[in-house]
């Protein structure tokens, strides 16, 4: 289990859930995002250690290896570097007296 409390705005965490990697990051408006941890491009698990950012509104994780971004709310690769179009598998977040909840959902 995690907590709110362990989480620093736009700073990445790593979870393992049910043998999986997710990442996890608190945004500055006080939601809660996670994803895959696993980098589809590199194939690192790294996604946690990203550059939080934005793009045309949408808030975003630059991965530290290759430098694709992906969209936090849908796992999307919004700039692949000339690569394939992959994206993250994104977790629902369900937060009762500050203790993180998650759950599998989204596509691969």
């Amino acid at each position: 289990m995690c907590s709110r409390d362990d989480l620093e705005v736009e700073r990445g965490r790593a979870a393992l859930v049910d043998g999986e990697q997710v990442a996890l990051f608190l945004l500055a408006d006080g939601s809660i995002r996670a994803l895959d941890n696993h980098d589809p491009y590199s194939g690192a698990n790294v996604i946690s250690r990203g550059i939080v950012g934005s793009r045309a509104g949408r808030p975003t994780v630059a991965s530290p290896m290759f430098k694709q971004v992906f969209d936090l709310r849908s796992g999307t690769c919004v700039d692949p570097q000339g690569g394939e179009h992959l994206r993250l598998r994104v977790w629902s977040v369900r937060e009762e007296a500050g203790a993180l909840f998650l759950q599998a959902g989204g596509a691969r």
